[in-house]
């Protein structure tokens, strides 16, 4: 049965073919029609006012900003996108409405919650393993996944500090905070449940002047990850599609 009421993608790559790109993975791997999946570019636009009962849950997708970086050297857009998610969060975590946030997301609820968000658990753009924890495995969002599961990362910054309000349901060696959950259906997660061979590849030809890793490397990087197989993490948005639909 479709959902009577749409969910939300609030996006902030500026790029359109990474903007559209995780548009069209998250529709795909969620299972949603266009019409059931909204989406707001906050980067070009101040983000509207929203009546959450309007939808049946957000997501917020990964994207340039760091939300650990000294305000001085963020930009216009990146301060008022995030006061606007701070904003919101405060009606999502207090409500407990349905939210999931991919790589990005980690910041910004990461910081509303009380964590310490910085770069010393930053990790390459990479394929990395995944390990769900007691309460990982007991959670709703990740039935059906196995307890130990490939996904790609690649982060300047990541929580190190847990907020104290939150519980968290993955990890992995290199970034002991791979996804955590505030209440009972507020979600973040640091690798990205959207992305696949096809998608990554895309972001590093899009992002290879960002900081992520040097130009020259672009394509032993490419070869390197287009051997990967990725297969379990898109079944988180498909879970969260289909628990608050």
């Amino acid at each position: 049965m479709c959902p009577v009421k749409p969910f939300l993608l609030l996006s902030t790559r500026a790029e359109d073919v990474a903007a559209d790109g995780e548009y069209t993975a998250f529709l795909t791997l969620a299972g949603l029609p266009a019409e059931l999946l909204h989406r707001v570019r906050m980067e070009a636009e101040p983000l509207p006012k929203l009546d959450l009962d309007d939808y049946a849950g957000i997501f917020l997708g990964g994207g340039p900003f760091n939300s650990s970086d000294p305000p001085a050297t963020k930009s216009a857009v990146q301060l008022r996108v995030e006061d606007e998610l701070r904003s919101l969060l405060d009606e999502v975590v207090e409500r407990d409405f349905p939210f999931l946030g991919a790589c990005y997301g980690v910041g910004p609820l990461g910081l509303h919650q009380g964590g310490v968000i910085d770069r010393t658990y930053a990790e390459p753009v990479s394929r990395i393993q995944i390990t769900l924890t007691a309460a990982g495995r007991r959670d709703q969002l990740l039935t059906g996944l196995p307890a130990e599961f490939d996904a790609f990362v690649g982060h300047k910054e990541a929580c190190q500090v847990l907020p104290p309000t939150a519980v968290l349901l993955a990890t992995s060696p290199q970034c002991p905070v791979q996804m955590f959950r505030v209440k009972s259906n507020v979600y973040a997660t640091q690798f990205h449940p959207e992305l696949d061979v096809p998608g990554i590849v895309t972001r590093v030809h899009v992002y290879q002047h960002a900081g992520y890793f040097p130009p020259a490397e672009v394509p032993e990087l490419i070869s390197r990850l287009s051997l990967a197989v990725v297969t379990e993490p898109g079944r988180i948005l498909a879970n969260f599609v289909a628990r608050y639909a």
